[in-house]
């Protein structure tokens, strides 16, 4: 039994294109700013975000998109030439000098970190007489952080020859000290992953309207399906580690299937193990002509798992029989090391559900809307706490949108934190009264930096904008 092997499972799905945990979900627009979209998003771009924007006057009468996508990956402590090696060339064999730089390289607090956002259909309404805007949304999220003490970075890369562990378990002679606890031993450690998939709903209305000032109000609802889980930390002498896992990963669960307290979740497909409900809650305001300002607590709310659930509390470090890696498929080491078949760090323990908070946000912007031509803002977000999917540290960035011409918007800004180093960003959309499309990079340079790699993504081609704004 393995519960955590869907972290090198969705890795090797997803990392060609594999993503690094984003601000804005699935919204090339948002992603050519560096992930400032709070006084810019309108219609259904205003889910997760602030849905007080639904309530502005003089947007699309019928607004939607269907298929956007946002992907990356990054890493703060790994090179250039060791992650993408990690990435396109896992088969590639290993010697002692390459085991030492990987130890090196997931020796950090961001060694890695994905995350994947996909918008199937986004629809948002004005409604008449003024009673504000309406949107719906389905979106898939997966998202990934890998951190690593030395001490775990050397056992997934030299297995039982890791100098970290000798002195408990040496291969030769007889041990020196005793061993310690795994909250002890791993502490800084963080392996962490989800997969949702969300049903939104979201409304905001005009609240106030004085002259020179209009306020709006917003909140959004979403209905939440849990397809997996792990949420591994050992953090200030303290271990947490749980995972709730669909069918669809082909988790060998052995003895624990027949315990009482164990929810068998079968069948196959994306099948959920958990289910949940978030809440967004926002405030817009527009000062003047030209100043937008922007608050919202997005994520509000808690998952239940019940399928598939396994935890592990506190205890002592294990011998391992791993050999370490021999090649650069490190990913698949790192769940191996976990695996309670063979390597057996952890002894797990059946359990009927776990309860867990949603990744919550505090976002706040500040923007300036010369015309339709441009745009600028500014935004900060923050995690309100350290639960799987959210960010791991706050985000600050300052986003442009250009139009040199009408069929043309550009985007670019700075921006930095959540885990990215400093990011340079690069928006290019076309633009039509109806039709919009688009292709934008969260950080060009990032294909650059032999010390900060960051490969992303975001697209989407079918976004449209029906009835004339005012």
């Amino acid at each position: 039994m393995n519960p955590l092997r869907l972290l090198p499972l969705a890795a090797l799905l997803a990392l060609p294109a594999a993503v690094w945990a984003q601000i804005e979900p699935s919204n090339f627009s948002a992603t050519g700013r560096g992930g400032v979209i709070n006084t810019f998003a309108p219609g259904y771009q205003a889910i997760g975000v602030n849905p007080a924007n639904l309530g502005r006057e003089g947007e699309s009468t019928v607004s939607f998109t269907i298929g956007e996508l946002g992907l990356g990956v990054g890493s703060r402590s790994l090179s250039k030439t060791l992650f993408e090696r990690i990435i396109f060339e896992r088969t590639q064999s290993v010697g002692p000098a390459e085991r030492a730089e990987l130890v090196d390289g997931f020796s950090g607090d961001n060694a890695f970190n994905f995350n994947l956002d996909a918008t199937s259909l986004g629809v948002s309404v004005a409604l008449p007489y003024g009673l504000g805007g309406l949107a719906f949304s389905n979106r898939q999220r997966m998202s990934a952080h890998l951190a690593m003490n030395r001490n775990a970075a050397d056992v997934i890369v030299n297995g039982k020859n890791a100098a970290s562990i000798q002195p408990y378990y040496p291969t030769t002679g007889t041990a020196a000290l005793p061993p310690p606890l795994l909250s002890e031993f791993l502490d800084g450690t963080a392996i962490q992953l989800a997969w949702t998939s969300e049903y939104n709903i979201s409304y905001g209305m005009l609240v106030v309207d004085k002259p020179g000032v209009k306020l709006t109000a917003g909140a959004g609802y979403r209905y939440i399906q849990g397809i997996g889980i792990a949420d591994i930390r050992a953090e200030d002498g303290k271990l947490d580690a749980y995972s709730a896992l669909s069918p669809i990963f082909g988790i060998n669960y052995g003895s624990l299937t027949s315990s009482p307290n164990f929810n068998y979740e079968t069948g196959s497909g994306l099948n959920p193990v958990g289910r949940g409900h978030g809440y967004d809650l926002g405030l817009a305001a527009e000062v003047g002509k030209f100043m937008r300002f922007g608050v919202s607590v997005t994520d509000l709310g808690s998952m239940t798992w019940k399928g598939n659930v396994v935890t592990a509390a506190d205890q002592e470090l294990k011998a391992t029989t791993a050999t370490g890696i021999d090649s650069y498929d490190v990913l698949k080491e790192v769940v191996d090391q976990f695996d309670t078949n063979e390597t057996n760090l952890f002894d797990y323990d059946a359990q009927q559900k776990r309860k867990a908070d949603l990744p919550g946000k505090l976002r706040v912007g500040v923007g300036v809307r010369i015309s339709s031509l441009f745009e600028a803002g500014i935004d900060f977000t923050a995690p309100l706490n350290k639960v799987s999917g959210n960010l791991t540290s706050p985000f600050m960035g300052l986003g442009v949108d250009y139009k040199p011409v009408r069929w043309l918007r550009l985007s670019s800004g700075v921006s930095g934190g959540a885990g990215y180093g400093a990011n340079f960003p690069l928006g290019v959309t076309l633009v039509t009264p109806i039709w919009e499309a688009g292709v934008s990079s969260r950080d060009v340079l990032g294909y650059l930096s032999e010390k900060s790699p960051h490969y992303s993504l975001a697209l989407g081609f079918l976004r449209f904008n029906i009835g004339r704004k005012e």
